[in-house]
């Protein structure tokens, strides 16, 4: 009986550790195009001017109209999380109790002068993403950027989403501690896939004929990509597009450490069992500095100049082994980064 009881209580306990706090406060996360604060209800009039739902069909698999409420929805549900609120109080409750964040896209700059809709006249707001289904007992969530007509394939994407990432698997108060994040696109937006495997996601599944196409009248496949907390590399998601890790983001230091260990374990075990090595590798890095991390591994220190700047570029000697997409031959330097021109004298989709 005593050992039930046992038993019992550490079942409860573990449940309850599973549970997502009552209450959230959003982190702002700043990048190198764009920075993100919380969402509220009043910028879901700005996603109309930007006419944010074009194309929603190709880009999610939902016609604009359906694209729009699950979009208020979601900052609903992110409002109300904030304000100490429960699921069933947002009045878009979820019977599971899955909770949503939602974050509004500002910019300070405009890469492209030639933008139809002016970003001040919607207060730099350019979009939003969102963390979606997030999951406490499974540690997962799903992940969802809306941009702009005008603000679409220039980059931006690629700053904020491995930044809310990182914040997403970071372990708790710093992050979310979530164990997977994944999304779902429909087949034909090749594009999206394309931006979601230089993130590092991996198709993981497909749902046969699972979205209608109207255009071409035929049922199109929807396909399912994920990461792992494991496999995650918040550097090579950005370095792999010329941009840097930011420091102080929520959620950074605590995935330089798990990175850094990650990375002491591979090269020092071999032949261990792949499943204890990563919880292993879980439950010691979190408890760690980047600094702690490198010293007690046996790692060079950071260099001088990632502590004056804040950025960090992760010297790599070679490509240890990893599922990520790219190698270091792939990497680019941020003088010569992609998206610092991206758009100049490029032909959109809303002109032809």
């Amino acid at each position: 009986m005593t050992e039930y009881t046992e038993a019992n209580t550490a079942a409860s306990m573990d449940e309850q550790r599973r549970e997502l706090p009552a209450r959230i406060v959003i982190p702002p996360i700043r990048g190198e195009m764009v920075h993100l604060r919380p969402a509220t209800m009043e910028d879901l009039s700005k996603l109309d001017q930007l006419d944010a739902y074009y194309g929603a069909t190709k880009i999610t698999g939902k016609d604009e109209y359906a694209e729009r409420a699950v979009v208020h929805a979601w900052v609903a549900r992110s409002v109300a999380w904030s304000n100490g609120q429960a699921p069933t109080e947002s009045g878009v409750g979820d019977p599971e109790a899955r909770r949503t964040i939602a974050w509004a896209i500002l910019t300070d700059a405009d890469h492209d002068m030639d933008h139809k809709t002016d970003a001040s006249a919607t207060g730099n707001v350019i979009g939003m993403i969102f963390l979606i289904d997030i999951d406490g007992w499974s540690r997962s969530a799903r992940i969802q950027i809306i941009l702009g007509r005008d603000y679409r394939g220039r980059g931006y994407s690629r700053d904020a989403m491995p930044r809310v990432m990182t914040y997403g698997f970071a372990p708790e108060p710093a992050g979310l501690g979530m164990h997977r994040i994944w999304v779902s696109v429909p087949e034909q937006n090749t594009r999206s896939v394309s931006v979601y495997q230089s993130l590092g996601f991996v198709p993981s599944g497909t749902s046969r004929d699972a979205l209608w196409d109207p255009v071409m009248r035929k049922y199109q496949d929807l396909i399912v990509m994920d990461t792992l907390f494991d496999e995650y590399d918040p550097i090579r998601s950005l370095e792999a597009f010329g941009m840097h890790l930011i420091e102080d983001n929520p959620g950074v230091q605590e995935a330089l450490s798990a990175r850094e260990h990650s990375i002491a374990i591979r090269q020092k075990t071999s032949g261990g069992d792949e499943s204890s090595e990563r919880t292993h590798t879980r439950e010691s890095a979190h408890h760690m500095t980047p600094e702690e991390a490198r010293e007690r591994l046996g790692l060079p220190p950071k260099p001088a100049a990632v502590a004056e700047t804040g950025e960090s570029h992760s010297s790599h000697d070679s490509d240890e082994e990893s599922n990520w997409p790219y190698g270091q031959s792939e990497r680019k330097t941020s003088k010569d980064a992609w998206w610092r021109t991206l758009g100049r004298g490029r032909k959109r989709e809303s002109d032809k």
